[in-house]
């Protein structure tokens, strides 16, 4: 089934290098990759959490007998930003669905209007029952399961986010509505992770970097958190060893769940883990 009786909708994602000024809605032109997806809405849905889940930074939990992958934002509300987002887009307006990332939030937005004389905190707090703009795509998509029940779509959200302690805004804007996730500060929380001030259990600890590494080891990853976009040539240059011996250096550190790489050779990031055991 098509997502509409108008146009067949299509869902843009970008991931942008700058971090625009939001007030006055300006978007970098620097974007490192763009995606237009044209499908039905339940692959819609899959290909557009796939390109978060792909481009968002994900800590290691290894506190227990088992490592844990935890996203920066929780995964189950996005999928609930994307699935609203198609569900109560406009489809008379020809504007795109859009995922937009940056480095400091990640706005998820809807060509259709928000309810008049409504907010969303009406339908945070349960207080307003649903108000489906397109009732034949949200039957079908409760029938497929990826709506677990009617006008909890918001609530959800706030609520995954809050449990996650991940600050979320909903924005009723002239041409549409928008859900923005914030995102932490990658740079602070790699820097105090690797001092020792947070572990990837979350609790506050004052090991240092990990024993056992050797020298060149420790200092690479010193170099990492000090600047998670350090080439592998930069890494050789300041070491003083070859980029083969950083490749194989780099295999170690992830053998040992210490380093991870986010994103691809050109545009990606390094996210060094510290681990207490």
């Amino acid at each position: 089934m098509g997502c509409g009786n108008f146009r067949h909708p299509h869902v843009l994602c970008r991931r942008f290098n700058l971090t625009p000024v939001y007030k006055k809605r300006q978007r970098s032109r620097t974007d490192q990759l763009s995606l237009r997806f044209r499908k039905e809405c339940p692959e819609q849905i899959e290909k557009s959490e796939l390109y978060v889940k792909e481009h968002i930074n994900w800590r290691a939990d290894l506190s227990g007998s088992r490592r844990l992958e935890i996203p920066e934002i929780p995964v189950r509300a996005i999928k609930e930003a994307i699935i609203n987002s198609l569900c109560h887009r406009d489809f008379t307006n020809s504007k795109s669905n859009e995922v937009a990332i940056y480095r400091d939030r990640i706005e998820i937005f809807n060509p259709g209007q928000f309810p008049f004389d409504y907010s969303p905190e009406d339908f945070i707090k349960g207080t307003e029952p649903s108000i489906p703009r397109n009732p034949l795509i949200a039957e079908t998509l409760y029938r497929s399961e990826d709506i677990e029940k009617w006008g909890f779509g918001l609530w959800r959200i706030s609520e995954g986010c809050k449990a996650a302690e991940v600050k979320v805004a909903f924005d009723k804007i002239k041409s549409g509505f928008m859900v923005i996730f914030y995102r932490p500060d990658i740079t602070t929380s790699q820097t105090e992770r690797n001092k020792g001030i947070i572990t990837d259990s979350g609790k506050s600890s004052k090991v240092g970097l990990v024993e056992g590494l050797v020298e060149n080891q420790k200092k690479m990853l010193e170099l990492m958190t000090k600047n998670p976009n350090i080439s592998k040539k930069e890494l050789s240059e300041n070491i003083g060893i070859s980029t083969t011996a950083i490749d194989k250096n780099i295999m170690h550190l992830k053998k040992k769940s210490l380093l991870r790489r986010i994103g691809p050779d050109k545009g990606g990031h390094w996210l060094v883990y510290q681990s207490t055991s």
